[in-house]
């Protein structure tokens, strides 16, 4: 029989909406030949819909829904995930809709609780493996978490004649994942013999975004078919009575750093679109990290829907201010200077009385950063531009951020990508348009908020700091550990220090793309008030 993957993008308790795009791929499905479209978790809500679910308005609102949707359902078999419900319990589930009818459902029966999932908080476990049959073939029911468990609810399905297994999935990006979820999907495939067919949500919510990389893989591992990544696809493919797919690689994923600007880009994209925001606002200083937020504002929302603002002040270079000019020039979009020297000034005459006796320090600094994050909401309430901020995980970690500063906007774009995959990404997006200025690429970041302020004044090197960040934040490695890793001990115990001293900062900075196995925020739940020291 001919089977399709519906590799949607839906958006979190938009139901009508929802509903739209599940039919209109049931109706694409159709044109293709198939007997069986298969659509990814929660598919009918949105995933995830955290809170939402504790609403019993959200789950009659779902399940009318989805009764709706199997109304409209003929002709064609289809399994659309929502959530189910049974007296108190809810569940997270797979309806199989047939001939307008919701004919069979299967639970979801294991349940992650941990890194962005939060499903034991929700819902109940389901406790009986499924086994449909469509077209005379036999097909085990999983979802997501169920596939990754050699000891899921796969093993009792393909001991029971299944041929394939259907799993609907939810699964977000992180780099490396999409190779790291094939292996799983290949090895499942080999352990139990039977073929898997793996349908993946795609777009953002929130943090998240969803790659898409929807598959088919033979029982002896092999992919047979491959949906691309980060974009909707219809993906259509043969299963023989004995379970054996005939299909072809649709797609090959791209290099690890085109995978994270996908990532980004789209993860830019829906948030602004699935919330109702047209442009965005980035304060452009020159530096990398701006600059490659503003490519990617670009990329996501068009040259005409992006503005950038350059704020000097005494501490400004030259070369700041050209290279700035020269990207806005290449990116096409509108390009603003505003002085903060004048303000600056004013502030100064206004402290110094009460600064009487203290030297210069990062007070001063900052008081740069809070009147250009001043400027920057300014311009986002004046014209409803959503300010879009720059700094990088590297940054965020160790507090190298100004709260109400450069810390002031909408969505982080880059705050869980470490400081050198920003120069890896940068080097990618020139490989497909040379946008970026070289001298960006090559000079020493530096903040310019004092005469020949360099990072490294405040920080190790970032070719040091980032493996060691990866260690403590991502791995959690303790101190001993790392210096083990061969580095220098003074550095890793300053390191820490600032990581673990940053925490109230990072709880009061926007969202952003999740990049990283473990990002600050949903992944990563450390208290401010925390005397444990690694």
């Amino acid at each position: 029989m001919k089977i399709a993957i519906a590799q949607i993008n839906v958006t979190v308790g938009d139901f009508a909406g929802n509903a739209a795009k599940i039919l209109e791929y049931v109706s694409l499905a159709k044109k293709e030949g198939a007997e069986l479209v298969v659509f990814p978790e929660l598919a009918v809500t949105g995933y995830p819909p955290e809170d939402l679910l504790l609403k019993p308005k959200f789950i009659k609102d779902n399940l009318a829904c989805l009764k709706t949707i199997a109304s409209s359902i003929q002709g064609i078999t289809a399994c659309v995930g929502f959530v189910d419900q049974a007296g108190k319990a809810i569940y997270n589930a797979c309806a199989v809709i047939s001939e307008g009818r919701v004919a069979q459902v299967y639970r979801k029966i294991i349940l992650p609780n941990y890194g962005v999932f939060d499903e034991k908080r929700y819902f109940s476990p389901g406790d009986k493996p499924l086994i449909i049959e469509v077209s005379g073939i036999k097909l085990g029911l999983n979802i997501c978490e169920d596939i990754w468990f050699e000891e899921g609810p796969a093993k009792e399905q393909s001991k029971a004649g299944a041929k394939a297994i259907i799993t609907l999935n939810a699964s977000p990006y992180h780099a490396g994942k999409v190779k790291e979820r094939e292996a799983v999907i290949q090895k499942q495939a080999k352990a139990h013999g039977v073929s898997v067919i793996y349908a993946n949500m795609v777009g953002g919510q929130d943090e998240l975004v969803f790659d898409g990389y929807s598959m088919a893989v033979d029982g002896n591992g092999t992919v047979a078919a491959r949906a691309e990544g980060f974009k909707e696809e219809l993906l259509a493919f043969e299963l023989s009575a004995a379970g054996k797919l005939s299909g072809w690689i649709k797609t090959k994923r791209p290099d690890p750093a085109g995978e994270v600007y996908a990532a980004l880009t789209l993860g830019v994209k829906d948030y602004f679109a699935k919330n109702g925001f047209k442009k965005a606002v980035i304060g452009l200083s020159g530096g990398i990290d701006s600059a490659i937020v503003a490519c990617i504002a670009v990329d996501a929302l068009g040259k005409e829907n992006v503005t950038c603002v350059f704020m000097p002040s005494e501490f400004s270079s030259n070369d700041s201010l050209e290279d700035a000019r020269s990207l806005a020039g290449n990116l096409g979009i509108k390009f603003l200077e505003i002085s903060i020297q004048k303000i600056f000034k004013e502030y100064l005459a206004v402290l110094n009385p009460y600064f009487e006796g203290k030297q210069p320090d990062i007070t001063e600094e900052n008081l740069q950063a809070r009147i250009r994050g001043n400027y920057m909401m300014a311009l986002s309430n004046k014209f409803g531009w959503l300010v879009l901020t720059t700094g990088n995980k590297s940054e965020m970690s160790t507090g190298y951020a100004t709260l109400y500063g450069d810390m002031a906007g909408g969505f982080a774009v880059i705050k869980d990508v470490p400081k050198m995959l920003v120069y890896a990404v940068s080097e990618y997006r020139n490989s497909v348009s040379a946008v970026i200025p070289r001298r960006i690429l090559t000079k020493a970041p530096t903040a310019e908020l004092r005469h020949n302020q360099k990072d490294s004044d405040s920080l190790p090197p970032y070719e040091i700091l980032d493996p060691i960040l990866k260690l403590y934040v991502e791995e959690d490695r303790d101190a001993k550990e790392i210096v083990a890793k061969g580095f220098e001990e003074k550095t890793v115990y300053r390191v820490l220090g600032l990581v673990d001293r940053s925490e109230y900062k990072r709880r009061q900075s926007p969202p952003g793309v999740k990049i990283t196995p473990k990002a600050f925020g949903r992944d990563r739940r450390v208290p401010i008030t925390n005397k444990y020291k690694s």
